[in-house]
């Protein structure tokens, strides 16, 4: 007897058939070449790395983290009421879907592509990357704060109601308090997520350290783009060991 279908059966058939479909994809130029010695070769133009612009560097590494600072503080207090609307448990039908709706449309608009419209607004400064981002970043915190508010238990809030308080009052005394930790838990990855965006805005004239690695790839230095990555990862790796310790105690394990 065939066992029967549920939704992770029909989701893993779902995946395999676009597998399936996909694998024209993997398809290459369909000319004979040399994967390897390409790799090591382009991969030798990067070795060692030239860090003698250090001094380029480290202004170009502190304006990436005052972008993702500043975008992801714009981001957060932006998506709060986006957040509460596109909540189901806070905010009636058609409110929701409306919400949803404008979520949806900016996190389908890459950040590349948002920083391209705030450089055209306000030019190629820092400034454009702080507007970028924070819109792109908007989209997410305003998804990951309504499903943080639709998990927490709501007998509180509307035992509340019941006692005389307002929408108002009964969310921020029986909502908000027990869903904070999850709300800073996510501003913190999003902070984290935007040290890494902010480092490609730069393509495009959105300020930061992406500047220098467009700049370097123009003229085939390499060795100094070599780096500028090499930069990028040890705050990258810094950022995400002092998230995770902070995540760690805003949201501590269950005894």
């Amino acid at each position: 007897m065939a066992p029967p279908l549920n939704a992770f059966r029909v989701t893993l058939v779902l995946f395999a058939l676009a597998v399936l479909f996909s694998l024209p994809a993997l398809q290459g130029s369909g000319r004979d070449l040399d994967y390897g010695a390409n790799l090591s070769r382009f991969l030798g133009r990067f070795w060692p790395p030239d860090f003698s612009v250090w001094r380029e560097i480290l202004p170009a590494l502190w304006e990436t983290f005052q972008i993702a600072v500043m975008s992801t503080l714009f981001a957060g207090l932006l998506s709060l009421p986006v957040a509460v609307a596109a909540a189901r448990n806070l905010s009636p039908r058609p409110v929701v879907v409306v919400a949803r709706f404008f979520l949806n449309v900016i996190r389908s608009i890459p950040s590349l592509i948002w920083a391209l419209l705030a450089v055209a607004l306000v030019g190629a400064n820092s400034l454009a990357g702080v507007i970028a981002l924070t819109f792109y970043s908007m989209g997410y915190l305003g998804k990951f704060f309504s499903d943080a508010f639709e998990s927490v238990e709501s007998g509180v809030a509307e035992a509340l109601k019941a006692g005389g308080a307002d929408a108002i009052q009964s969310f921020q005394y029986g909502i908000l308090p027990h869903a904070k930790p999850i709300l800073w838990s996510q501003t913190l990855w999003m902070l984290e997520y935007n040290i890494r965006s902010a480092t490609i805005i730069g393509y495009v004239g959105a300020g930061g350290i992406g500047v220098w690695l467009y700049s370097y790839q123009e003229f085939g230095r390499w060795d100094r783009f070599a780096a500028v990555l090499c930069a990028i990862l040890a705050i990258v790796i810094l950022l995400d060991f002092v998230g995770e310790r902070l995540r760690s105690q805003l949201n501590p394990p269950p005894n």
